[in-house]
């Protein structure tokens, strides 16, 4: 007998408050539930389902990996691990990467490498952190202390000190913040939780001149806008500013956990052997889909892809709003994409969302304010009508 949505009551840590529906079957951006409804998936499961459900190329690389190698501790490296490192450095400004499992532990690296890093060279009162508000960094103490959001840091104890926050987009309030204390900044290139916003491409720049101008190091989270997501491979190539520091998750792995740090020569020398680590970082099951993943996504074809399907998205989501007003602004780069709630419908996103669900749908919300729309790169012409066409019927309910 199939288990229900009741056993998550009985049977999980209540952290979570999921779907009355459970997915158990997708192909490309269709997933069914249990009773065989359909949903066209404009989530992707956060950003993660690059590649849509179950794409032959991945499932392909994993189970002709799970027929060789599963795992191998960090004792020793494996062949997956040294080819999809390979193909990053090849691909990106950095020459050595760090494989791990998820955003917060790329993240999580990221940090404790930027700061022994100018520990090491500045002395130990080199150590400040900042972050924008409303960023996301990941869930381990540090990165969501980190994370410019205090609901997700809050009532667990006192917090690691030497972090400071700033308005997003707002040069003079960086400038106000960075000084020769400063270890590094982190910034998303697009703000995911905090609402789908893409940073200006001035600040970006005016960023990573007072960071080279102070001896900081910049990061930039690339764990929901990488992996092409941005029409790019790494948003920051849509940018023309390049990062010390850059983290990778999500989209890198399709679906299978995995996360990655990459970096420079010359900063990655300050993690020698033995000052950071983790069990399944390298994983050859992981490393071998990841590799999949950017095979068919580093392309010209599948990147320009992107583009088109954004435009299609954006005009698709306006028609929409033409006929029901509900959204005063749609932002975003490529296929990551914000449609905010105008004022008469404030902090009712979720409502949306659930409607959305009855009509088979997928979205997300970046906060109250935001539907938030991150779709497989590959999804297709008729998946995008097919689901625009249901969001409407959604909408035509909402507003009813």
């Amino acid at each position: 007998m199939a288990l229900t949505r009741a056993a998550f009551d009985q049977y999980m840590v209540p952290n979570y408050a999921p779907a009355a529906f459970i997915p158990v079957r997708g192909e490309a951006s269709r997933v069914w539930d249990q009773s065989g409804k359909e949903y066209i998936d404009f989530a992707g499961g956060i950003a993660v389902n690059s590649l849509g459900h179950c794409h032959p190329a991945l499932v392909g690389a994993l189970t002709k990996q799970a027929n060789q190698l599963w795992h191998v501790s960090n004792v020793f490296t494996n062949e997956p691990a040294l080819a999809l490192a390979q193909k990053l450095v090849d691909a990106t400004f950095a020459d050595k990467v760090f494989f791990c499992n998820s955003g917060a532990e790329a993240n999580e690296a990221a940090l404790k490498l930027a700061r022994r890093a100018a520990i090491e060279q500045f002395g130990e009162q080199k150590h400040k952190v900042i972050s924008a508000l409303s960023s996301f960094h990941g869930r381990t103490f540090f990165t969501v202390c980190v994370g410019g959001q205090p609901k997700y840091s809050d009532g667990f104890g006192p917090k690691p000190a030497g972090i400071e926050y700033f308005e997003y987009n707002n040069l003079e309030a960086f400038k106000a913040l960075i000084d020769d204390d400063t270890a590094c900044v982190i910034l998303e290139p697009i703000q995911g939780e905090g609402g789908v916003v893409p940073a200006d491409a001035a600040f970006l720049q005016g960023v990573r001149d007072l960071c080279t101008q102070h001896n900081a190091y910049l990061i930039f989270d690339e764990v929901q806008s990488g992996m092409g997501r941005s029409g790019s491979l790494f948003a920051y190539q849509e940018y023309g500013v390049v990062p010390d520091i850059l983290s990778s998750a999500k989209s890198l792995g399709g679906g299978f956990p995995i996360g990655a740090m990459l970096t420079t020569a010359e900063i990655a020398k300050y993690l020698v052997a033995g000052t950071h680590g983790t069990t399944y970082g390298g994983n050859p099951l992981a490393c071998a889909v990841a590799g999949a993943v950017i095979d068919v996504i580093n392309t010209p074809e599948v990147l320009a892809g992107v583009k088109t399907k954004h435009a299609q998205f954006v005009d698709g989501i306006h028609a929409i709003n033409a006929k029901y007003p509900v959204f005063s602004q749609v932002r975003g780069l490529g296929l990551l994409i914000g449609a905010v709630l105008s004022a008469a419908y404030q902090d009712r996103a979720k409502e949306i969302l659930n409607i959305a669900a009855q009509h088979g749908v997928m979205v997300l919300m970046a906060g109250p304010n935001v539907i938030r729309f991150a779709p497989s790169l590959v999804v297709s012409d008729e998946e995008i009508a097919t689901g625009l066409s249901r969001l409407e019927m959604a909408i035509a309910q909402f507003v009813a």
